[in-house]
């Protein structure tokens, strides 16, 4: 049913979902209530109608909570390290952090609406697993800033590192080293997975060793780097260097090296992606690309609290340069590759 001419009301909505008035008001509120096949369908229909709330009724209902709502990745040490950041970035700005996290079996919608239910008055996402359709629905609902992520929405900000620039200097430090056997293990699904992938085969072909790319499977993750491991101890000729996803996913090929007796670097360098403080145990030295969490939590909460603010601030997207950080994990091969 199309809305009627003038500004669509709530009322609207409803009617072109085919629910309540109140249902439609527990969904655009991100309130628990309605299931979440309804709060849907609800979400697409505002969004196709142009519907936009009363702004003078939304500051009454909220009036600034002054919590900035964060949602992370449990198992991922750098999220773990930007959410550090973002205490430190809060400390002097009257705001404070709410925790949502995501895990194995709770989504990033589901931490989202947790937060929500907290009357967050913005968002940071980091490295929100989420689409394009689904971060624009929420940015109708609560200002929303995105960290380590490519995604794009309308009034959304985003605040992230160049990954193309940081694996393409990983790649860069193992040529000069004297490496052209260079193997990448991917990050499957991950954030940013597509990006690190086509920034390792880019600078490969940069340096006319095309032909000697080749991209591991993987999962960001640990058992990654295990099962890369044993892939490479098992070939006829391993590559000399082998840059990983990230620093879990190294960690895991370094370790399983080490205890298989393979000399790192003097047989095969290791370079993971995050610079996380596993990188630089005392154990593990491992040569890792920095994103400078520091840069993006401080950003990140500068935005977000202009928005809390109502300051008329347009969207933007914030690029920190990445830099690599040489340890001892990565050096010139003994076996030259020609």
């Amino acid at each position: 049913m199309a809305a009627r001419a003038g500004r669509v009301t709530i009322v609207d909505v409803a009617r072109a979902a085919g629910t309540s008035v109140s249902s439609a008001s527990v969904a655009l509120r991100g309130e628990p209530g309605v299931s979440e096949e309804t709060r849907r369908r609800i979400l697409r229909t505002a969004d196709r109608l142009g519907y936009r709330p009363d702004q003078r009724a939304r500051m009454l209902r909220e009036q600034n909570s002054r919590l900035l709502g964060v949602t992370f990745t449990v198992s991922q040490a750098f999220h773990a390290e930007v959410v550090e950041h973002l205490y430190r970035a809060v400390a002097d700005t009257g705001y404070d952090l709410v925790l949502s996290a995501t895990t194995r079996t709770r989504t990033e919608l589901q931490a989202v609406e947790s937060l929500l239910q907290e009357r967050c008055a913005a968002l940071v996402l980091v490295s929100p697993d989420i689409g394009n359709h689904d971060l624009a629905a929420l940015s109708r609902r609560v200002p929303a800033v995105t960290v380590g992520s490519e995604l794009h929405a309308e009034s959304v900000d985003s605040v992230r590192a160049d990954d193309r620039r940081g694996v393409g200097a990983a790649v860069e430090h193992l040529v000069a080293a004297g490496h052209r056997d260079i193997h990448y293990v991917d990050g499957g699904r991950a954030v940013m997975s597509r990006t690190r992938r086509e920034g390792y085969l880019d600078a490969m072909s940069a340096h006319g060793l095309a032909d000697r790319a080749r991209v591991l499977g993987g999962h960001a993750d640990e058992e990654s780097g295990v099962a890369a491991a044993m892939e490479l101890l098992a070939a006829a000729r391993p590559p000399t260097a082998v840059l990983t996803h990230n620093d879990m996913t190294a960690f895991g090929l370094l370790l399983t090296l080490r205890v298989r007796g393979v000399d790192v670097p003097g047989e095969i360098s290791v370079v993971g992606y995050d610079d996380t403080r596993l990188a630089s145990l005392r154990n593990v030295e491992l040569t890792s690309v920095s994103q400078d969490p520091a840069a993006l939590a401080a950003t990140a909460v500068r935005r977000a609290v202009a928005r809390c603010e109502g300051q008329e601030v347009p969207a933007g997207e914030f690029v920190t340069p990445p830099r690599l950080v040489v340890r001892t994990s990565s050096g010139p091969p003994r076996r030259i590759s020609r």
